[in-house]
């Protein structure tokens, strides 16, 4: 993948998961800030616990980190997944968030 191919699909990637906080916000009682700066998207939740996600544009790699620790996730040609084999980006996103915030919420692309 090439460093542009990376840009692109990993904006669309920040710009779903921003697009998701609006609708979640908007259709539940979950109360999700969500803050850009560049390359870096931060979910505060009321209990003031944080998501951060953020681009690894050497390593065409996304990293987030919660509570649960630190996952770095490689686009596979059709999804994020985690180096590490613990799974995709919004299935992990959403049990994160929905720890995180105690309540079910859902983050899709």
């Amino acid at each position: 993948m090439t460093d542009a191919e990376f840009m692109d699909r990993a904006e669309t990637l920040l710009k779903a998961v921003e697009a998701s906080c609006d609708r979640i916000n908007d259709e539940s009682r979950a109360d999700i800030d969500n803050q850009r700066t560049g390359g870096m998207v931060t979910l505060v939740f009321s209990n003031r616990s944080q998501i951060v996600i953020n681009l690894q544009k050497p390593l065409h790699e996304i990293w987030l980190a919660a509570k649960s620790g630190g996952y770095h996730y490689k686009f596979d040609s059709a999804k994020w997944w985690d180096s590490k084999g613990q799974g995709e980006f919004y299935t992990n996103l959403s049990r994160f968030a929905s720890d995180q915030a105690g309540c079910p919420l859902v983050f899709s692309d």
